[in-house]
C-alpha cells in the first residue's frame, strides 16, 4: 500500500524484535512503522530502546490491537502515532506523511483520552502502573496461555513468568489467575473473539 503510493521510497520489513533492530543499525530510515505483537519481545518493549538510540527517527505504531489497549502506551513510550489495522487500508499513507511531517497520528478517540491524562482528569487504572513488560504479560495470561507456553514466546523462564504474574497481581490488588483474566475482560485489556 506505502510502495504505491509513495513513489521512490524505498522500504526494510522485519518479522520480530531483534530484526527491527538490526534493519535499523544498517542504515538512515526517515520512518519506522513498528508492529506491537511480534515474536520474543514485543514492539513496545523496543520502542524505548528505539527512542533512545535514534531520538528522532519517527514512530508509527500499526497493530491489530483496538486503540484503547496500546495506542495511550506506545505515545507515552515515544511513538508519533498510532494506528490499529482496521482502519489502516484508510488512514496508513496520510498518518505516514503526517508524522514524517513531523506530526503525531492518532484517532479522535485516543486524542480525548489523551488530553483527559494531560489536564489530569482522566481516572487512573491498576493497570496503568504496570510496566511495558508486566502489561504484555498480563495481556498474555489473561488470554489463557499457559506460563510456559508464555515462557517459550518471549524465550524466557517459567519462573520468570510466574515471578512477573506475582508481581502483577499484587499490584492490580489480585489473587489468582481467575481474578487477573476477570479483570482484563472487564477492562477491555484483551482481544475478544
Amino acid at each position: 500500500m506505502l510502495a504505491e503510493r509513495l513513489s521512490g521510497a524505498m522500504f526494510g520489513e522485519a518479522g520480530t524484535a531483534q530484526e527491527t533492530l538490526d534493519q535499523l543499525r544498517k542504515g538512515p530510515w526517515d520512518i519506522l512503522v513498528l508492529d506491537v505483537t511480534m515474536p520474543g519481545r514485543s514492539g513496545l518493549e523496543i520502542l524505548h530502546e528505539i527512542s533512545r538510540a535514534q531520538p528522532r527517527l519517527p514512530v508509527l505504531v500499526l497493530s491489530m490491537h483496538p486503540d484503547e489497549q496500546y495506542a495511550l502506551r506506545v505515545l507515552k513510550a515515544g511513538a508519533a502515532g498510532y494506528i490499529s489495522k482496521d482502519r489502516a487500508s484508510a488512514e496508513l499513507v496520510a498518518a505516514v506523511k503526517t508524522v514524517l511531517s513531523g506530526g503525531s497520528h492518532c484517532s479522535p478517540a485516543v486524542a480525548e483520552t489523551l488530553v483527559s491524562h494531560l489536564s489530569g482528569k482522566a481516572l487512573k487504572l491498576p493497570h496503568d502502573r504496570l510496566s511495558n513488560r508486566q502489561f504484555e504479560l498480563l495481556r498474555l495470561l489473561a488470554s489463557g496461555k499457559p506460563a510456559k507456553a508464555i515462557a517459550r514466546e518471549l524465550s524466557v523462564s517459567a519462573q520468570t513468568i510466574s515471578t512477573h504474574r506475582a508481581r502483577i497481581l499484587k499490584k492490580l490488588g489480585l489473587h489468582s489467575t481467575a481474578e487477573l483474566i476477570r479483570y482484563a475482560v472487564q477492562n477491555r485489556l484483551v482481544d475478544q473473539e
